[in-house]
């Protein structure tokens, strides 16, 4: 068996680019990969410190942290804030390089960024040489990268727990509340507020219940 850490409270965070497997698709090998760890690497400054980044699962990252890492716990919106940020100045500047013409250059803005921010219990353990982070908050905060905001591709979704946990009133800071069902998970409340789209909105698919009336409030222009 690996050697397994004792259990922890902490925040779970994943960064997910979207529209990823259509932009690597149709770009070139040697421009398309290269613009996404770039955007990556923006985020990862961003989040680390204060948190801690467990992996990079291609067109996403996944950091961590014990209570301890963010004091006061309130500063978590404003760490997602500021990767949201990173990614979007970033994503300007790649855009705004005329030097190049391919498909990956020219396609840099049709990629956005969802944040997804859960608090809960975790454990990190090796498996052969490498730490992982498991438990069940670790899977839910992985599934709540589907959900039912098909509206939007450019977000910040933070969790009931980790709202409450921050201290943060949803109201003043924007936050508009969903609930979605999940097999085994049951309803979990979730919070959310869009920033600037880079791209189209994605067009609304089966209507799910968890839709709520409102659009959320931007955080870019």
């Amino acid at each position: 068996m690996g050697m397994t850490s004792p259990a922890e409270d902490g925040i779970l965070v994943l960064a997910d680019i979207s529209g990823f497997t259509a932009f690597v698709t149709a770009t070139e090998l040697e421009h398309g990969p290269p613009i996404i760890a770039a955007l990556l690497g923006e985020i990862m400054r961003q989040l680390s410190p204060p948190l801690e980044i467990q992996e990079v699962e291609g067109d996403a990252v996944f950091a961590l942290g014990p209570d301890r890492a963010l004091v006061p716990p309130a500063r978590l919106l404003d760490v997602l804030e500021n990767a949201a940020v990173a990614f979007r100045n970033r994503q300007r500047e790649l855009q705004a390089d005329e030097a190049c013409s391919c498909n990956a250059c020219r396609s840099v803005g049709s990629l956005d960024l969802k944040i997804v921010a859960h608090h809960g219990r975790f454990l990190r353990q090796m498996v052969g040489d490498r730490s992982q982070a498991a438990g069940v908050s670790v899977l839910l905060a992985h599934r709540l990268l589907k959900n039912g905001l098909t509206g939007r591709r450019a977000y910040i979704l933070l969790t009931d727990a980790a709202l409450r946990w921050a201290g943060v009133d949803p109201a003043p800071a924007g936050l508009i509340a969903h609930t979605e069902r999940y097999e085994h998970f049951g309803e979990v409340r979730y919070f959310v507020r869009g920033f600037g789209m880079a791209g189209p909105e994605m067009a609304p698919q089966t209507p799910q219940p968890s839709e709520r009336a409102g659009e959320a409030v931007a955080l870019l222009p």
